[in-house]
């Protein structure tokens, strides 16, 4: 296999990919846009170190990731180099085993998605399936077993420098704090191996699932079982536990799993509210969840902080990836009235950070007879004594900075994208 992942087809193919998708760069400072010019000029060193087993990853990056419990998520960033032949091997192993997976998988795989997983769930849910084990995993990425996976892909792929390369990709040690820490157990969340290794790990889960005939859905380590009956419910609950325990060796969150009904039940940032109609009984509807709106806010917070030194184009391009990707996932849920309220608090952040950017009275006196506003009214505006976040709402920055002219630099709202787009 390793005579496909180092065709110079495929490692342009893995250059390509790698330079689209972006991202930080690793413990060295390559950027991704140094990539293309790196592997022009070294490309043969690096296969020949391949195929000789003399090549040595570097270390992972490690980066915390805030979460919305206030806790953190440790994100393990390999160098741009090591991404590039990570994508190459992901493209080769792909082939191996994607055929092999079973459809109640949505997680990374082409042609699948979470709202695939999401309206199935709801499926299940309409269909009376009403009692749903809903399993947590510890940490799933942080407990996976090396030799595990290792045996998993070894049964598929015979290839010794393959396998000999991907150890060493989980081995790599990761740089926190300026320490670098030994690594015996779990995936680098941020490569672009981790995806694909999950579902060949979670795969064994979805088997055994499936022989028992149970009806589930996983996207990645999240998955539930949908039951009729409590006592279904406790009883495939406490086999899954033996399943994960005893042959996959992960760790259940005993206080994050449970039994749940679909009104206490969250799926993928969605939750399940009752349709009362006439004629129509125990059938539920989706809706965004609170969390997913407060993930949603406080990443437009931060990129709308008055602090941040970024020009108005800039913010407004790093809004708009951010709020596209949102919307792209949470598109099937009724967030009309809740999307036009988030538009006018992010309008008023932005004009904010306008006001904040005009700095001193002078320059904004200047600025608002630019917008329109008689000299008098601008310098009594200009020196007003209410703070910047006031200045926002009031009719001082309502009635020049409007939306209109925010519009002509470059400015959507979330409300007119997610009613232009198709999805």
């Amino acid at each position: 296999m390793i005579a496909k992942v180092v065709a110079a087809r495929n490692l342009s193919d893995a250059c390509k990919k790698v330079v689209r998708n972006k991202g930080s760069a690793g413990v060295d400072g390559m950027a991704t846009q140094e990539l293309k010019a790196f592997m022009d000029a070294h490309r043969s060193n690096v296969v020949n170190q391949l195929i000789s087993k003399s090549y040595i990853p570097q270390a992972i990056k490690g980066v915390e990731i805030p979460k919305p419990n206030g806790k953190t998520r440790l994100l393990g960033v390999p160098t741009v180099v090591d991404r590039w032949l990570q994508q190459a091997v992901s493209q080769q192993l792909v082939i191996h085993f994607e055929l092999d997976f079973e459809m109640e998988s949505y997680g990374f795989r082409p042609r699948k998605n979470l709202q695939q997983a999401v309206l199935k769930s709801q499926g299940y849910i309409n269909d009376g399936y009403q009692d749903i084990v809903d399993i947590d995993l510890k940490s799933f990425f942080d407990e996976v077993q090396h030799y595990k996976l290792l045996q998993l892909i070894y049964n598929k792929v015979k290839c010794p420098t393959t396998l000999w390369l991907i150890r060493k990709w989980l081995r790599a040690p990761i740089l926190k704090n300026g320490r670098l820490h030994k690594r015996r157990k779990g995936l680098p969340q941020g490569s672009p191996l981790s995806p694909l290794m999950s579902n060949i790990m979670l795969d064994q889960l979805d088997k055994h699932l499936r022989t028992r005939g149970f009806r589930f859905i996983r996207y990645a380590d999240d998955f539930s079982i949908y039951t009729k009956s409590k006592a279904a419910a406790r009883a495939i609950g406490n086999e899954v536990f033996l399943f994960l325990k005893e042959k996959l060796d992960l760790p259940v969150n005993r206080a994050k799993s449970g039994i749940r009904r679909p009104s206490t039940f969250k799926v993928l940032g969605y939750r399940f509210t009752p349709v009362y109609k006439k004629g129509v009984k125990g059938h539920y509807q989706l809706v965004v969840s609170g969390q997913a709106w407060q993930t949603l806010k406080r990443k437009l917070r931060y990129l709308t902080k008055k602090t941040l030194p970024w020009s108005l184009a800039e913010r407004l391009q790093r809004l708009k990836l951010i709020y596209k990707g949102w919307l792209n996932n949470f598109r099937l849920g009724n967030i009309h009235t809740k999307l036009k309220k988030l538009d006018e608090w992010l309008r008023n952040r932005l004009r904010y950070c306008i006001w904040h950017d005009w700095k001193k009275p002078e320059r904004k006196r200047k600025n608002l007879i630019g917008l329109g506003i008689k000299q008098g009214q601008a310098y009594a505006w200009s020196r007003t004594r209410m703070g910047g976040w006031a200045v926002a709402q009031s009719p001082i920055l309502r009635t020049t900075i409007t939306e209109k002219r925010l519009g002509k630099r470059g400015y959507q709202s979330m409300l007119a994208y997610y009613l232009s787009v198709k999805f």
